[in-house]
């Protein structure tokens, strides 16, 4: 029998974000890439995610997101998910 996860900390790679495409949207593509990770091990229908996670990846500007972030998944309703960042970071420059 399978236990189901409520939630979980995961360090998620994002190393794929600057494979191809425009160096422009490697912070939006660093952000869908988080939600598709999530989507795949939790089997969830709506991820949702925080806006510290969001502020963290665009804080290393939209160009050059983080090679990997650690984050929080934590079950929110039935397929429903939210990611938060497992550890709070001080944004760069401030």
């Amino acid at each position: 029998m399978v236990k189901e996860k409520d939630e979980a900390l995961y360090v998620i790679p994002l190393q794929r974000v600057y494979w191809g495409g425009s160096r422009r949207t490697r912070g939006k593509r660093a952000i869908r890439l988080i939600k598709e990770f999530v989507e795949r091990h939790f089997k969830a229908k709506r991820v949702i995610i925080d806006n510290m996670v969001s502020e963290y990846i665009f804080s290393y500007k939209i160009e050059k997101p983080p090679r990997r972030i650690a984050v929080k998944v934590i079950k929110i309703d039935e397929d429903i998910y939210k990611v938060l960042l497992a550890v709070p970071v001080r944004t760069p420059g401030k």
